[in-house]
């Protein structure tokens, strides 16, 4: 019997189990970051699993004052990719980390590097 797909609960717990994971060496760079999970992008974003709005720490010159930067993981696109519970749960980890990357300034050859990608 196959398993139903992630509730928000158990979504929002990978994410947060993603983060808990995390090497300190990342920890100790994040800086005024939010992560939340959202149900759906905007109707023009399509299925975009994920988005970072911010300035990345590499960017930041004359950064005071402003609000938080933001992650923001999508439920929706990631259920209708049809995968397995145990695979989805890959994504979900592989989709926090692209985005945590573009705050820490961190580019696609990096994160392969890091076996983030």
């Amino acid at each position: 019997m196959e398993r139903p797909p992630l509730d928000l609960a158990e979504f929002e717990a990978v994410v947060d189990r993603t983060l808990e994971g995390l090497p300190d060496w990342v920890l100790e760079r994040i800086d005024n970051l939010i992560v939340v999970v959202e149900e759906e992008p905007a109707p023009e974003d399509g299925d975009l699993l994920g988005v970072y709005d911010g300035v990345s720490l590499h960017d930041r010159l004359d950064y005071f004052g402003v609000m938080p930067d933001r992650i923001v993981i999508y439920r929706g696109p990631h259920l209708r990719l049809g995968l397995t519970p145990e695979e989805t749960r890959e994504e979900i980890r592989k989709t926090v980390l692209h985005e945590l990357a573009h705050h820490l300034g961190i580019d696609d050859d990096r994160l392969t590097e890091l076996g983030w990608d």
